[in-house]
C-alpha cells in the first residue's frame, strides 16, 4: 500500500509529463479525509488542498491556522454551495471554484471579512448541459459574468468544469477542448483568466492536455472515501 508521500509523487510525475512544461496546479481534494492525512500531504509541500462541505472545510483551516500557523495553506471551496453556508465560505477559504448563482456570490461578496482580500472565483460550466449538476450554461456565461464583475470582494480568475462522469476518455477529451474554448473567448473578452480548473483522478492527464492549468486529485492522493464517516 502506498504512502500520501509516495501518492502525491507520482501525481506530480503524470502531471508534468502531461503538461510538457506547463505550470499545472495540484488541489488536493482532502475532503471527507482527517487532518492526519492532509498533515501527511502537508509535510511534502503539498499546499493547496479542495473541500466540498463547508463545516467540515472550515473546521480544517482553523485546524491548520491553529497547529500550523507558519505554513500557508491555500483553500479552495469545490463543492456545491447553499446560501446558509456562504459565510463560512467568506470567512476561510481563498477560493471558490463553483460559482454558478448572483445569489450566492452576492453572499460572498457581502460577507467576506474586511481584513482579507477579495475571493478568488471560477464559474462552474454545466459543459455537457447534465440536468443532475450545478453550474450554469455556457451561453449563459456572459451574462453571469457582467453580473458578478462589480463586486469588489470577488476576483473572477477563471472557469470549472465536471464532465459526465460515465463518458469515454474521447468524449471527455471533446468537453475538455470546449471548456479550454471559451476560456480564451472569455480572455479574448477582456477578462483576465489566469486559471481553468479541469481534470479529476481518473481523467486529469487528459484534461492537462487540453489546456488545464489546475487538477482537482482525491483518490489518487488519499485513497478511497468512506463517506459513511462524512
Amino acid at each position: 500500500m502506498t504512502t500520501i508521500a509516495e501518492n502525491i509523487a507520482g501525481v506530480r510525475q503524470h502531471i508534468q509529463a502531461a503538461s510538457n512544461g506547463r505550470e499545472v496546479k495540484l488541489l488536493a481534494v482532502s475532503k471527507t479525509f482527517p487532518v492526519e492525512s492532509i498533515a501527511e500531504a502537508v509535510r511534502v509541500g503539498q499546499r493547496c488542498f479542495g473541500e466540498n462541505y463547508a463545516q467540515e472545510g472550515a473546521a480544517k483551516v482553523e485546524f491548520f491556522r491553529e497547529h500550523y500557523p507558519d505554513i500557508k495553506l491555500e483553500w479552495h471551496f469545490i463543492g456545491p454551495l447553499q446560501a446558509n453556508k456562504t459565510r463560512l465560505v467568506a470567512e476561510h477559504f481563498q477560493w471558490i471554484e463553483s460559482l454558478s448563482r448572483l445569489k450566492i456570490a452576492q453572499r460572498l461578496n457581502d460577507q467576506r471579512p474586511t481584513d482579507m482580500p477579495a475571493i478568488n472565483a471560477l464559474v462552474e460550466i454545466n459543459i455537457d448541459d447534465e440536468y443532475s449538476k450545478s453550474g450554469i450554461a455556457p451561453e449563459a456565461l456572459f451574462d453571469f459574468l457582467a453580473s458578478v464583475s462589480p463586486l469588489p470582494n470577488i476576483q473572477l480568475r477563471g472557469l470549472m468544469c465536471i464532465p459526465k462522469a460515465d463518458a469515454s476518455e474521447t468524449e471527455k477529451r471533446q468537453t475538455f477542448a470546449r471548456m479550454k474554448k471559451i476560456f480564451e473567448h472569455c480572455r479574448d473578452k477582456g477578462y483576465a483568466f489566469d486559471t481553468l480548473s479541469m481534470g479529476m483522478s481518473a481523467d486529469y492527464e487528459v484534461a492537462i492536455e487540453e489546456g488545464s492549468t489546475l487538477v482537482r486529485v482525491g483518490s489518487a492522493i488519499f485513497g478511497a472515501r468512506n463517506y459513511s464517516k462524512s
